[in-house]
């Protein structure tokens, strides 16, 4: 069984309590390069190569680069399936900002609804399944992700849900840490 390596970007520098989804912010450089050097570690140790993909955004692409800095070999291409959530008009804002009443509004559709009038969670997981199967067709034994806590999230619900659609009371997933990582086995 193939595995897929669901890497989160380090810590962005936003102020904390922000919703920050699809803006392109800038990371902590240390906290890149650290995050790079444990994740050359874990893959150097594998035996067959491995195909990495990351999300467009400059958080994910710092820590493909330092990544490939380390490692020539391990190089890595973008892919906008892989991006974060996008909270149209939220972006930027504090959650407390926001307000309950929109935040409810959310969680009473969480499928469906697009927060800010961006992005519905029903569409990212459509696009996250669509890097999904293609991840599926890849001949490597491993296949790397470099992206965001909402795309951990999504790729565990289609695998072990499909396309069933999420409540919020369901919407419970966990997600790597800033600059951490978990695997998943990736069935045919």
């Amino acid at each position: 069984m193939k595995t897929l390596w669901l890497i989160r970007h380090a810590r962005p520098l936003v102020a904390a309590d922000s919703c920050y989804g699809r803006l392109d912010v800038a990371v902590d450089p240390q906290a890149t390069r650290q995050a790079a050097r444990s994740l050359h570690q874990a893959l150097a140790a594998l035996q067959q190569g491995c195909v990495i993909r990351h999300s467009p955004l400059r958080r994910c692409e710092q820590l493909a680069l330092a990544l490939q800095g380390l490692d020539a070999s391990f190089t890595s291409t973008a892919d906008a399936r892989l991006l974060e959530m996008d909270f149209g008009h939220w972006e930027g804002r504090h959650w407390d900002a926001i307000g309950e009443e929109a935040i409810a509004a959310w969680a009473d559709d969480l499928a469906l609804h697009a927060p800010g009038g961006g992005e519905s969670l029903a569409h990212m997981l459509a696009r996250v399944n669509s890097a999904l199967q293609d991840a599926r067709a890849e001949s490597a034994e491993h296949i790397v992700w470099i992206a965001h806590a909402g795309v951990a999230r999504c790729v565990q619900w289609l695998l072990e849900h499909g396309a069933a659609l999420p409540h919020s009371t369901q919407w419970t997933l966990p997600a790597p840490r800033y600059g951490q990582w978990m695997r998943v086995g990736l069935p045919p």
